[in-house]
Protein backbone atom coordinates (compact mmCIF):
# COMPACT_ATOMS: atom_id res chain seq x y z
CA UNK A 1 0.00 0.00 0.00
CA UNK A 2 2.84 2.36 0.81
CA UNK A 3 5.10 1.39 -2.12
CA UNK A 4 4.33 4.45 -4.25
CA UNK A 5 4.46 6.82 -1.31
CA UNK A 6 7.74 5.38 -0.01
CA UNK A 7 9.32 5.72 -3.45
CA UNK A 8 8.08 9.29 -3.79
CA UNK A 9 9.42 10.34 -0.40
CA UNK A 10 12.76 8.63 -0.98
CA UNK A 11 13.28 10.50 -4.25
CA UNK A 12 12.84 13.77 -2.41
CA UNK A 13 15.26 12.94 0.40
CA UNK A 14 19.03 12.98 0.43
CA UNK A 15 20.91 10.05 1.92
CA UNK A 16 20.77 11.66 5.32
CA UNK A 17 17.84 13.38 6.97
CA UNK A 18 18.73 16.60 8.74
CA UNK A 19 18.59 16.05 12.49
CA UNK A 20 15.60 18.14 13.64
CA UNK A 21 17.01 19.22 16.99
CA UNK A 22 14.98 22.42 17.03
CA UNK A 23 11.77 20.40 16.85
CA UNK A 24 12.36 17.72 19.48
CA UNK A 25 9.95 19.43 21.86
CA UNK A 26 7.05 20.04 19.53
CA UNK A 27 3.73 20.08 21.33
CA UNK A 28 0.77 18.19 19.97
CA UNK A 29 -1.26 21.38 19.45
CA UNK A 30 1.53 22.84 17.30
CA UNK A 31 1.46 19.70 15.17
CA UNK A 32 -2.30 19.62 14.90
CA UNK A 33 -2.85 22.80 12.91
CA UNK A 34 0.04 22.40 10.50
CA UNK A 35 1.78 25.60 11.58
CA UNK A 36 5.16 23.88 11.92
CA UNK A 37 4.88 22.40 8.42
CA UNK A 38 3.73 25.28 6.27
CA UNK A 39 0.95 23.15 4.82
CA UNK A 40 -1.99 21.29 6.28
CA UNK A 41 -3.62 17.92 5.67
CA UNK A 42 -5.92 15.48 7.39
CA UNK A 43 -6.58 11.75 7.73
CA UNK A 44 -8.84 9.04 6.39
CA UNK A 45 -9.24 5.70 8.17
CA UNK A 46 -9.59 2.24 6.67
CA UNK A 47 -10.75 -0.58 8.94
CA UNK A 48 -8.92 -3.85 9.44
CA UNK A 49 -11.57 -6.47 10.16
CA UNK A 50 -11.50 -9.51 12.42
CA UNK A 51 -13.58 -12.08 10.56
CA UNK A 52 -13.61 -14.53 13.46
CA UNK A 53 -15.49 -12.14 15.71
CA UNK A 54 -17.18 -10.02 13.02
CA UNK A 55 -15.62 -6.89 14.46
CA UNK A 56 -13.15 -4.15 13.54
CA UNK A 57 -9.67 -4.99 14.82
CA UNK A 58 -7.98 -1.71 13.93
CA UNK A 59 -8.32 1.46 11.87
CA UNK A 60 -5.37 2.47 9.67
CA UNK A 61 -4.74 6.22 9.45
CA UNK A 62 -3.96 7.42 5.91
CA UNK A 63 -2.89 10.94 4.94
CA UNK A 64 -5.32 12.93 2.79
CA UNK A 65 -5.64 16.48 1.51
CA UNK A 66 -8.08 18.78 3.27
CA UNK A 67 -10.59 18.26 0.45
CA UNK A 68 -10.07 14.52 0.26
CA UNK A 69 -7.15 14.54 -2.17
CA UNK A 70 -5.06 11.37 -2.24
CA UNK A 71 -1.95 10.71 -0.20
CA UNK A 72 0.43 11.47 -3.07
CA UNK A 73 -0.72 15.11 -3.14
CA UNK A 74 0.24 15.36 0.54
CA UNK A 75 3.59 13.59 0.23
CA UNK A 76 4.61 15.84 -2.64
CA UNK A 77 5.00 18.58 -0.02
CA UNK A 78 7.30 16.52 2.21
CA UNK A 79 11.04 17.10 2.02
CA UNK A 80 14.13 16.35 4.10
CA UNK A 81 13.69 19.51 6.16
CA UNK A 82 10.10 18.81 7.22
CA UNK A 83 10.06 14.99 7.27
CA UNK A 84 10.34 14.79 11.07
CA UNK A 85 7.64 17.41 11.60
CA UNK A 86 5.39 15.72 9.04
CA UNK A 87 5.73 12.34 10.73
CA UNK A 88 4.94 13.85 14.13
CA UNK A 89 1.95 15.68 12.68
CA UNK A 90 0.57 12.45 11.19
CA UNK A 91 0.58 10.85 14.61
CA UNK A 92 -1.11 13.76 16.37
CA UNK A 93 -3.78 14.18 13.69
CA UNK A 94 -4.57 10.46 13.68
CA UNK A 95 -4.93 10.41 17.47
CA UNK A 96 -7.02 13.59 17.61
CA UNK A 97 -9.45 12.52 14.90
CA UNK A 98 -9.81 9.03 16.37
CA UNK A 99 -10.61 10.55 19.76
CA UNK A 100 -13.77 12.16 18.34
CA UNK A 101 -15.47 8.76 18.05
CA UNK A 102 -16.72 6.28 20.60
CA UNK A 103 -14.52 3.47 19.39
CA UNK A 104 -12.12 1.09 21.11
CA UNK A 105 -10.42 -0.43 18.06
CA UNK A 106 -6.67 -0.12 17.62
CA UNK A 107 -5.26 2.81 15.63
CA UNK A 108 -2.59 1.91 13.10
CA UNK A 109 -0.18 4.71 12.17
CA UNK A 110 2.58 4.53 9.58
CA UNK A 111 5.97 5.82 10.65
CA UNK A 112 9.08 6.56 8.63
CA UNK A 113 12.28 5.11 10.09
CA UNK A 114 14.36 7.79 8.37
CA UNK A 115 12.51 10.48 10.32
CA UNK A 116 13.55 9.12 13.73
CA UNK A 117 16.83 10.12 15.30
CA UNK A 118 16.21 9.51 18.99
CA UNK A 119 13.12 7.43 19.83
CA UNK A 120 12.69 8.57 23.44
CA UNK A 121 12.45 12.19 22.30
CA UNK A 122 10.49 11.31 19.21
CA UNK A 123 7.75 9.48 21.09
CA UNK A 124 7.21 12.34 23.56
CA UNK A 125 4.74 14.20 21.36
CA UNK A 126 2.84 10.99 20.64
CA UNK A 127 2.40 10.27 24.34
CA UNK A 128 1.37 13.88 24.97
CA UNK A 129 -1.27 13.65 22.24
CA UNK A 130 -2.58 10.35 23.65
CA UNK A 131 -2.92 11.97 27.07
CA UNK A 132 -4.51 15.19 25.79
CA UNK A 133 -7.07 13.32 23.67
CA UNK A 134 -7.67 10.47 26.13
CA UNK A 135 -6.42 7.68 23.87
CA UNK A 136 -4.89 4.67 25.61
CA UNK A 137 -1.34 4.34 24.15
CA UNK A 138 -1.85 0.58 24.09
CA UNK A 139 -4.35 1.15 21.28
CA UNK A 140 -1.58 2.35 18.97
CA UNK A 141 0.09 0.24 16.30
CA UNK A 142 3.09 1.64 14.44
CA UNK A 143 3.65 0.34 10.92
CA UNK A 144 6.97 0.44 9.11
CA UNK A 145 7.31 -0.63 5.50
CA UNK A 146 9.53 -3.41 4.19
CA UNK A 147 10.04 -1.34 1.05
CA UNK A 148 11.48 1.76 2.72
CA UNK A 149 15.24 2.01 2.49
CA UNK A 150 16.80 1.62 5.93
CA UNK A 151 20.45 2.64 6.21
CA UNK A 152 20.87 1.83 9.89
CA UNK A 153 19.25 -1.49 10.78
CA UNK A 154 20.57 -1.35 14.35
CA UNK A 155 18.94 2.06 14.88
CA UNK A 156 15.59 0.85 13.57
CA UNK A 157 15.82 -2.22 15.78
CA UNK A 158 16.42 -0.03 18.85
CA UNK A 159 13.49 2.15 17.85
CA UNK A 160 11.11 -0.79 17.52
CA UNK A 161 12.31 -2.30 20.79
CA UNK A 162 11.72 1.05 22.49
CA UNK A 163 8.19 1.19 21.08
CA UNK A 164 7.45 -2.28 22.43
CA UNK A 165 8.77 -1.26 25.85
CA UNK A 166 6.22 1.59 25.84
CA UNK A 167 3.40 -0.89 25.19
CA UNK A 168 2.89 -0.08 21.50
CA UNK A 169 2.33 -2.78 18.91
CA UNK A 170 4.46 -2.82 15.76
CA UNK A 171 3.61 -4.04 12.26
CA UNK A 172 5.69 -4.63 9.13
CA UNK A 173 3.76 -3.31 6.14
CA UNK A 174 4.02 -4.48 2.51
CA UNK A 175 5.51 -7.84 3.53
CA UNK A 176 6.52 -9.77 0.43
CA UNK A 177 6.93 -6.76 -1.85
CA UNK A 178 10.65 -6.22 -1.31
CA UNK A 179 13.78 -8.31 -1.05
CA UNK A 180 14.55 -8.01 2.64
CA UNK A 181 11.33 -9.16 4.29
CA UNK A 182 12.68 -12.31 5.91
CA UNK A 183 15.85 -10.57 7.07
CA UNK A 184 13.81 -7.75 8.60
CA UNK A 185 11.47 -10.26 10.20
CA UNK A 186 14.46 -11.96 11.79
CA UNK A 187 15.85 -8.69 13.12
CA UNK A 188 12.69 -7.01 14.35
CA UNK A 189 10.03 -9.66 15.05
CA UNK A 190 7.03 -7.29 14.85
CA UNK A 191 3.72 -8.13 16.47
CA UNK A 192 2.04 -8.19 13.06
CA UNK A 193 2.92 -8.39 9.38
CA UNK A 194 0.73 -7.06 6.59
CA UNK A 195 0.86 -9.16 3.44
CA UNK A 196 1.35 -7.02 0.35
CA UNK A 197 -1.57 -6.64 -2.04
CA UNK A 198 0.38 -8.31 -4.86
CA UNK A 199 0.48 -11.53 -2.85
CA UNK A 200 -3.24 -11.31 -2.14
CA UNK A 201 -4.41 -10.45 -5.66
CA UNK A 202 -6.34 -13.42 -7.14
CA UNK A 203 -4.91 -15.83 -4.59
CA UNK A 204 -7.94 -18.01 -5.26
CA UNK A 205 -6.60 -18.58 -8.80
CA UNK A 206 -2.89 -18.76 -8.04
CA UNK A 207 -1.27 -21.92 -6.69
CA UNK A 208 1.99 -20.02 -6.29
CA UNK A 209 0.53 -17.22 -4.17
CA UNK A 210 -1.46 -19.76 -2.17
CA UNK A 211 1.65 -21.84 -1.43
CA UNK A 212 3.70 -18.78 -0.45
CA UNK A 213 1.08 -17.40 1.92
CA UNK A 214 0.46 -20.84 3.41
CA UNK A 215 4.18 -21.10 4.21
CA UNK A 216 4.27 -17.57 5.64
CA UNK A 217 1.28 -18.38 7.86
CA UNK A 218 3.00 -21.47 9.25
CA UNK A 219 6.19 -19.50 9.90
CA UNK A 220 4.33 -16.67 11.64
CA UNK A 221 2.38 -19.11 13.80
CA UNK A 222 5.69 -20.57 14.98
CA UNK A 223 7.04 -17.08 15.71
CA UNK A 224 3.88 -15.80 17.40
CA UNK A 225 3.30 -13.11 14.77
CA UNK A 226 -0.20 -12.24 13.59
CA UNK A 227 -0.96 -11.73 9.89
CA UNK A 228 -3.10 -9.07 8.22
CA UNK A 229 -3.99 -9.50 4.55
CA UNK A 230 -4.28 -6.09 2.89
CA UNK A 231 -5.81 -5.26 -0.45
CA UNK A 232 -8.62 -7.84 -0.25
CA UNK A 233 -11.04 -6.99 -3.05
CA UNK A 234 -13.13 -10.08 -3.78
CA UNK A 235 -15.20 -12.55 -1.79
CA UNK A 236 -13.11 -15.36 -3.27
CA UNK A 237 -9.88 -13.83 -1.96
CA UNK A 238 -11.47 -13.36 1.44
CA UNK A 239 -12.67 -16.96 1.63
CA UNK A 240 -9.37 -18.41 0.45
CA UNK A 241 -7.47 -16.43 3.08
CA UNK A 242 -9.92 -17.50 5.77
CA UNK A 243 -9.31 -21.09 4.73
CA UNK A 244 -5.63 -20.52 5.45
CA UNK A 245 -6.48 -19.19 8.89
CA UNK A 246 -5.91 -15.52 8.07
CA UNK A 247 -8.78 -13.73 9.77
CA UNK A 248 -7.44 -10.17 9.93
CA UNK A 249 -8.18 -8.59 6.55
CA UNK A 250 -8.27 -5.11 5.03
CA UNK A 251 -9.39 -3.88 1.65
CA UNK A 252 -12.02 -2.37 -0.59
CA UNK A 253 -14.17 -5.49 -0.22
CA UNK A 254 -15.00 -4.35 3.30
CA UNK A 255 -14.64 -0.57 3.04
CA UNK A 256 -12.74 2.20 1.31
CA UNK A 257 -10.86 4.68 3.51
CA UNK A 258 -13.37 6.96 5.24
CA UNK A 259 -12.54 10.67 5.29
CA UNK A 260 -12.02 11.94 8.85
CA UNK A 261 -14.17 9.24 10.39
CA UNK A 262 -14.01 5.78 11.91
CA UNK A 263 -16.49 3.39 10.36
CA UNK A 264 -18.59 1.14 12.56
CA UNK A 265 -18.99 -2.59 12.07
CA UNK A 266 -22.52 -2.25 10.74
CA UNK A 267 -21.25 0.05 7.97
CA UNK A 268 -18.90 -2.56 6.51
CA UNK A 269 -19.53 -5.05 3.73
CA UNK A 270 -19.08 -8.82 3.60
CA UNK A 271 -18.54 -9.52 7.28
Amino acid sequence: MLNLISDLVFKMLSDKVITPIDYSKLGCKQCLNGEVLGFDFTMAFQPIVDLRHQTIFAQEALARGLNGEGAVSVFEQVNKQNLYRFDQTCRVKAIEIASRFDDESLISINFMPRAIYKPELYIRTTLEAAKVYSIDPKRLIFEFSETERVDDIAHLKRTIEFYKEQGFKTAMDDFGSGYSGLNMLTEFKPDLIKLDIQLIHEIDHSKTRFAIIKSVKTMCDDLGIQIIAEGVETVEEKQTLEGLGIHYQQGFLFAKPAFETLLKTEELNHL
